[in-house]
């Protein structure tokens, strides 16, 4: 197999996948649709069952977002700066779960760099990606070789991706720090407004917030405001993501903390779905969001340079580094890699 074949594959998925973006897209006239549309359907539709936070509006979110990095041309692009591997390894990839197919990026680079995967699913995600593999296989017969998925311990491995909590990350220290290895921790996103940011950027602003529930480590957890912010007009605009309580899950988070911190007396505004609590830490729980008030731009900028390896992405209308403009945290292209470290770079090196 080459990268050709492994990119008109891919492409072939995501003009499938893109069938799937909304509940209202068309169905197309594609070789797929005989053997997978209905079962891809159902799959979108059955992800809650096995993981509450998985509606499906979010997983369809996710399909649309993933359906857009497999276009030829976007993959050509990206993967044309790399090498590829004619000694395939076998990269064992250890997936999180938290928002749905959230490894889908770290599967993707292995197979575009050449190499051979063995795949370890969080048992929150664990229906679409098979699923596509399935469908792969059905393209290329020679896929069958080269992926593989274990629910058991990972053995006769050369490479490792491994993405999960803090403490998860040091028993995949333990475990696997003899082989070549990304290892992946806990990290949060923040947003840095002015106070002169119109209602549509605010707006914009509670996507990165609310979207999959703010489960993702792109998901902003905190923002950085100006000294006497007016918050009523980020309540204002993010009303308009008040359907989030219909979502038991997240219901049962926001009901749980607000109790939990009027108990103890802690200051905090809310606005019936939301939790605003001023808080020196980047981490908030569901249904809460941090914040912090900041003296001058330059000083807070130095701020965020002392915690960048906690830190996923920064959003705002400002121009400031490697930043993202508000409203796009949850939209990183092919080459925005997880925690600023090249994917690509490290399985076409090793």
């Amino acid at each position: 197999m080459d990268r050709e074949k492994v990119i008109e594959a891919f492409s072939s998925i995501g003009v499938f996948m893109a069938q799937f973006k909304s509940a209202e897209s068309q169905k197309k006239n594609l070789e797929l649709n005989d053997l997978f549309y209905e079962e891809f359907s159902s799959a979108i539709s059955m992800a809650k069952v096995h993981n509450g936070w998985f509606e499906e509006k979010q997983v369809r979110r996710s399909v649309r977002a993933v359906s857009e990095w497999l276009g030829v041309e976007v993959l050509l692009e990206w993967s044309s700066k790399y090498n590829w591997n004619d000694c395939p390894k076998k990269v064992a990839i250890v997936m999180a779960g938290n928002i749905p197919l959230v490894g889908f990026h770290d599967f993707v680079c292995a197979l575009i760099s050449g190499n051979n995967l063995l795949v370890k699913l969080s048992s929150d995600d664990k229906i679409l990606l098979p699923l596509i593999t399935k469908m792969l296989i059905h393209l290329n017969p020679e896929f069958e070789d080269k992926v593989a998925f274990t629910e058991s311990r990972m053995e006769d491995f050369d490479v490792v991706i491994a993405t999960g909590s803090d403490n998860t990350a040091r028993y995949f220290d333990h475990y696997f720090g003899k082989y070549p290895h990304i290892i992946r921790k806990n990290r949060n996103s923040v947003a840095v407004l002015t106070g002169k940011e119109s209602k549509d950027e605010l707006i914009a602003l509670g996507d990165d917030v609310f979207a999959y529930y703010g489960l993702g480590c792109r998901n902003v957890s905190k923002v950085y405001v100006p000294k006497e912010y007016n918050f009523d007009l980020l309540f204002e605009a993010f009303y308009e993501y008040k359907d989030v309580l219909d979502n038991k899950k997240y219901a049962n988070n926001f009901d749980y903390y607000r109790a939990l911190f009027l108990m103890g007396g802690n200051d905090m505004l809310e606005n019936g779905f939301l939790l605003l609590r001023e808080d020196t830490s980047l981490s908030s729980p569901i249904s809460m969001l941090h914040y912090e008030t900041y003296d001058s731009v330059e000083a807070l900028q130095k701020h965020l340079e002392t915690k960048a390896d906690q830190i996923q992405c920064v959003v705002s209308a400002l121009d400031l580094p490697n930043s993202f403009a508000l409203g796009q945290a949850q939209c990183p292209a092919v080459n925005d890699y997880a925690d600023g470290v090249d994917t690509m770079e490290f399985l076409t090196n090793l």
